[in-house]
């Protein structure tokens, strides 16, 4: 088994592989903003794995997150490339300075076993047209290539108060990607800004809603008074969650509806590098304090040992030493850090051992984290 960086004469059959394996692959493995790692088995492509440059909205501000895809060819599984590709993409994200890495597990035992752990959420919701309300009439209109930087701003702007959505910044993301979808209404607003946008395609029997994003509760409704004028014309929307609130408080789901949940696992690559990009907005009233931990991470042997979490000034910080009295396993600091689980549930879980309330206090667990992309 040969483990090595994935180059462009192998994008052919890495390519043909990820179809194999996914029934479909969004682009290329190799191009602006992703990279690869291949795993050769008998001088042969066997096996790929792809890292998409992207950023994590947490507390506030953006962390450097590696966006993880992998594939092994089905003669080729068993035989230990999976897990050796996992080892070699965790060296790979800490050099390049992504210190988180997220992904979509179809085999969760596998990813669990390198340090990964569900962190979040992914979901859909799938409603009657007939159950959307009727909002107040809003100046809509088709969106055009002009907008774009402003409808990204209105994206960027509830985005960052989700933990987990991505910033959806070039070049792993091409904002003007979302003018090929059917359905694309933008509300203006002053001086070139956009309130809120609509960004949709039309199924057969119902239409899949991508983003409804407004900036106040006025341009929401009127958004998805928009989404219900297809009523008649179709009987049903899919709508993915970006926006917790217009799917949770504004519209009229009935008691019973559908939800489509994806989990994605998080893994922390490097603790001190994570906290320092991460926004902690609950340490500004917390007092000077600190939590001794003892990481267990047999794969990414960097990160294990003893380190303090530092609560200072309103900052936190990580730094070597302390005493160890907060034991635990790499896949804890994952849901921890998105605010997925706290303390008690971990340990529950087995993966932490010792009184962690600080870290609790620090993450202060604002909303379930999410994600509005699916890689």
């Amino acid at each position: 088994m040969l483990i090595r960086e994935l180059t462009v004469d192998d994008v052919e059959d890495a390519d043909r592989l990820r179809r194999v394996a996914f029934g479909s692959i969004g682009g290329p493995s190799l191009r602006p903003g992703r990279r690869g790692l291949a795993a050769e088995l008998d001088g042969r492509l066997a096996g790929v794995l792809t890292i998409k440059d992207f950023h994590q909205f947490y507390g506030g501000s953006t962390v450097p997150m590696g966006g993880l895809g992998l594939a092994v060819a089905p003669h080729a599984r068993g035989r230990g490339l999976a897990g050796a590709l996992l080892d070699a993409s965790l060296r790979d994200l800490r050099e390049r300075g992504q210190a988180l890495s997220a992904l979509y597990a179809t085999v969760p035992a596998l990813y669990r076993s390198r340090g990964w752990e569900r962190a979040g959420v992914h979901e859909w919701l799938d409603l009657p047209l007939a159950r959307v309300p009727a909002g107040a009439r809003i100046d809509a209109r088709p969106a055009v290539a002009g907008d774009l930087s402003a409808l990204h701003a209105c994206y960027a702007d509830l985005a960052s108060t989700v933990d987990g959505m991505l910033d959806r910044s070039p070049p792993a993301v091409d904002v003007a990607d979302v003018l090929a979808l059917d359905v694309v209404s933008v509300v203006p607003g002053h001086d070139g800004d956009v309130r809120g946008y609509l960004a949709a395609e039309r199924g057969v029997d119902r239409l899949r809603v991508f983003d409804l994003v407004g900036r106040d509760v006025t341009t929401q409704l009127g958004l998805l008074s928009e989404l219900g004028s297809w009523s008649g014309v179709l009987d049903r929307a899919a709508v993915r969650v970006t926006d917790p609130a217009v799917t949770g408080l504004l519209t009229d789901q009935a008691v019973e509806f559908t939800v489509t949940t994806s989990a994605w696992l998080l893994r922390v690559v490097d603790l001190p590098a994570a906290v320092a990009a991460r926004g902690w907005p609950a340490a500004r009233w917390l007092r000077p304090a600190a939590v001794d931990l003892d990481d267990v991470d047999e794969h990414a042997p960097w990160h294990a040992g003893r380190r303090r979490v530092v609560v200072e000034d309103g900052r936190v910080r990580v730094e070597p030493g302390g005493s160890g009295a907060v034991r635990l396993h790499a896949r804890a600091l994952g849901p921890w850090f998105s605010g997925m689980q706290d303390s008690h549930a971990l340990r529950r879980a087995g993966l932490l051992d010792g009184d962690a309330a600080l870290l609790d206090r620090l993450v202060g667990a604002p909303g379930v984290p999410r994600l509005a992309d699916f890689f």
